[in-house]
């Protein structure tokens, strides 16, 4: 794609994500959701590959389907109470039907289907994106509406668990990473009615997270399992962190990833739901099971080689890492700093 048509694509995303962001009323949110989608999807296309284009067009079916949702909801909100205000959300049928729609957005269960199919088919650059990026303009508006609804509760502990399942019969790492995107917005969701900072706080963790783990599979072009087996011969040092950050996704002390799922646990507790802490806790076992299978065939394997020679000739990567040093800087190290920065935070 020309640079320049690609710099207009990405303003036009930034600018989308910033209208909601700035918005209070529902039209001004809604317009920054279609800007937000009508932008990502020539980026997703733009290798005109059978598998790209099936993508693109299953993410605009499903975003269009969430925008009608969304502008109904508003719509029926403003015809019932007579505001388009986004804090003026009470009625419980507009209210519904908004949290579906946005739930849809973001690919929360049991909405979550199109996710994993629409990121198998995308490059890891826009898949990036896709998991980080446009999360953002959806979790705004949840956290404005902040919901006090059962349902929301339902559905994001529905998340952690089918992001647990379903990542564990995977051999694709983009439909892994799609999996795992479906439990952390469980987390996310869950804490939303008690402490929306802790959300947002915990998504921005999520972002560092997920932006060191697929700059990573990118630096090495890895796309499956068994490509990962190839690492130790490109980059040592780099195969070496790998299971370090993965591992911090999947939530283990002393790495960054522990202090977001503790301090959500530690909400939940606080607010007497210890089942439904539980239940999550648990459900962290199964997302932690394929991260440790990825640091497995990372590490402790090697590829089919047909000569003696297991190393292969390495040559330096024109690639920029400066990113992925210091994102895998955040991925690991945040832990000691986790009171300083919700103080802030808060």
């Amino acid at each position: 794609m020309n640079p320049y048509i690609m710099s207009i694509f990405l303003l036009a995303l930034g600018l989308g994500t910033t209208i909601t962001f700035m918005s209070s009323h529902w039209l001004m949110a809604w317009m920054g959701l279609e800007i937000n989608t009508l932008a990502i999807i020539p980026l997703m296309a733009q290798h005109h590959h059978p598998r790209s284009v099936e993508a693109s067009t299953k993410y605009f079916l499903t975003q269009a389907t969430a925008a009608a949702m969304i502008l109904f909801a508003s719509s029926t909100n403003a015809w019932i109470t007579g505001q388009w205000s986004i804090t003026e959300l009470s009625h419980p049928v507009p209210s519904t039907i908004m949290m579906l729609g946005l739930a849809l957005k973001i690919g929360m269960a049991p909405l979550h289907t199109w996710l994993p199919e629409v990121l198998q088919g995308l490059d890891l650059t826009t898949g990036l994106i896709m998991s980080t990026w446009q999360k953002l303009a959806p979790f705004c508006l949840l956290m404005q509406i902040n919901l006090e609804n059962p349902m929301l509760i339902t559905m994001a502990i529905m998340s952690t668990m089918v992001g647990g399942w379903g990542g564990l019969n995977q051999t694709q790492l983009r439909k892994i990473l799609a999996y795992s995107s479906i439990a952390h917005i469980g987390w996310m969701v869950l804490v939303l009615q008690f402490s929306p900072s802790l959300t947002l706080f915990t998504l921005v963790i999520y972002i560092f997270m997920t932006f060191s783990i697929f700059s990573l599979f990118k630096l090495n072009k890895s796309t499956s399992i068994n490509t990962l087996a190839t690492s130790w011969s490109k980059s040592p040092a780099i195969t070496a962190l790998a299971p370090l950050i993965l591992l911090s996704l999947g939530g283990l002390p002393p790495l960054t990833g522990f202090g977001p799922k503790w301090m959500i646990l530690s909400e939940l507790t606080k607010q007497e739901l210890n089942t439904i802490a539980t239940i999550t806790a648990l459900s962290a076992l199964l997302s932690l099971y394929f991260y440790l299978r990825l640091s497995y065939a990372m590490t402790l394997t090697l590829s089919p080689n047909t000569t003696p020679m297991t190393n292969q000739w390495r040559f330096n990567t024109k690639q920029l890492t400066i990113h992925l040093s210091i994102s895998t800087i955040m991925s690991l190290m945040l832990l000691p700093l986790m009171p300083s920065l919700m103080t802030i935070i808060n």
